[in-house]
């Protein structure tokens, strides 16, 4: 599983970046659990779940700040 796409968290725009980082996010957490079953059993604990939730933002929001970053803010 490839942790950053195309090894590059260079985007052409901030909307390129803010869909990389939900990839991101999204193939951090399929590292940390690569059970697709376990995945979906668990969902319905978390989906309803406000702290869950934001906590996956918040990741979201961490890997685009990164994202940005390397982009120069895209100046």
């Amino acid at each position: 599983m490839e942790l950053v796409p195309g090894n590059s968290l260079i985007t052409a725009t901030p909307e390129d970046g803010r869909a990389l980082a939900v990839l991101m996010a999204r193939h951090t957490v399929r590292a940390i659990q690569p059970d697709v079953d376990v995945l979906r059993d668990g969902r319905p604990d978390y989906a309803e779940n406000v702290d869950g939730l934001t906590s996956a933002a918040q990741v979201v929001a961490i890997e685009f700040a990164t994202i940005a970053a390397a982009n120069n803010y895209w100046r």
